[in-house]
C-alpha cells in the first residue's frame, strides 16, 4: 500500500510537469502578429494635427522677445 502511494505521487509529479512543458511548448510556438503599419495619410493626419496644437499654442503665449544671448 506504501508502495502504491509513493508511485501514484511519483506519476502524478510526471503528469504535472509534462502538462507544464506542453503548455510552455504550446504558448512559445505562437509567433507574435506583427503591428499594423499606419498609413502615410494616418501619419499627416497626426503630423497636421500636431502642427495645428503648437501653431496654437505659440499664438496662445504671444510673440516673446528673442533670449539675449
Amino acid at each position: 500500500m506504501l508502495f502504491q502511494r509513493a508511485s501514484m505521487k511519483g506519476a502524478a509529479g510526471i503528469v504535472l510537469s509534462l502538462a507544464a512543458v506542453l503548455m510552455l511548448t504550446a504558448c512559445s510556438s505562437h509567433e507574435p502578429k506583427p503591428m499594423a503599419q499606419p498609413t502615410p495619410d494616418h501619419v499627416r493626419g497626426h503630423a497636421d494635427r500636431g502642427f495645428d496644437k503648437l501653431k496654437q499654442e505659440e499664438q496662445e503665449r504671444g510673440v516673446q522677445p528673442a533670449a539675449p544671448h
